[in-house]
């Protein structure tokens, strides 16, 4: 594990991922809107603009020297409320930046990737297996990350090691801009987000021709998936 790069990699389980990896020994390259913090390689997009996100992504694979060994599409938000309450600019913006983006990245790192027989981990959330109201957008969103990456692991079986990351609520700044009816209480059973990091960074570090291809990852209380 060398070169990986991590979208949404400024904030939230993105910037944990980013620590674990360069705790590692590895570098990470983060995509995001805003810098991350120690300096880290960086390269600045929207990834609401799908066309945009390719872009950085070939930008990031220059600045590793044409080589990546893993994706981490960290990348994600949310504003939940009712489907006839949220506006549909804000809707679309969700389902884009947390599936689309997540496709666009992944499609501009291919080649690089079976190069070097590399990594992927797609990060869906317990909401992407198990719906609730109030979140069509973001339910929409990680259900289908679910179904794009078991079926890139079909496609891309002895080629590209991808993992599907299934992760429950974590103590991260995405619940911060929510309405108080939608943050968690102050029982709420949440994990670190280090705790999340080290098991894409497991993912990451199997070797060609072994592959975890899903990870369940929440707090040992929570009830909120199958």
């Amino acid at each position: 594990m060398e070169a990986v790069l991590i979208t949404g990699g400024s904030s939230g389980l993105g910037a944990a991922v980013a620590d674990a990896v360069l705790k590692q020994g590895g570098r990470p390259i983060v995509v995001d809107r805003k810098r991350p913090a120690d300096g880290l390689d960086w390269v600045e997009c929207d990834l609401a603009d799908t066309r945009a996100a390719e872009d950085a992504t070939r930008r990031a694979i220059e600045r590793a020297g044409g080589r990546l060994d893993g994706v981490v599409t960290a990348a994600g938000f949310d504003v939940p409320g009712a489907l006839a309450d949220i506006p549909a600019e804000v809707w679309e913006r969700i389902v884009t930046v947390d599936l689309l983006a997540t496709a666009a990245v992944i499609r501009a790192a291919l080649p690089t990737l079976e190069q070097t027989h590399g990594s992927v981990v797609t990060v869906a959330s317990t909401l992407g297996i198990k719906a609730v109201g109030e979140a069509t957008a973001y339910c929409a969103a990680k259900f289908g990350v679910v179904g794009f990456t078991r079926s890139l692991a079909a496609e891309l079986a002895g080629r590209v090691n991808v993992t599907l990351l299934i992760p429950g609520g974590m103590r991260t700044r995405f619940f911060d801009d929510r309405d108080e009816q939608y943050k968690p209480g102050p029982d709420a059973s949440l994990n670190e987000p280090a705790d999340t990091a080290a098991a894409v960074v497991f993912a990451l570090s199997q070797p060609p021709g072994c592959s975890v291809r899903e990870l369940v990852v929440a707090s040992e209380r929570e009830t909120s998936y199958p």
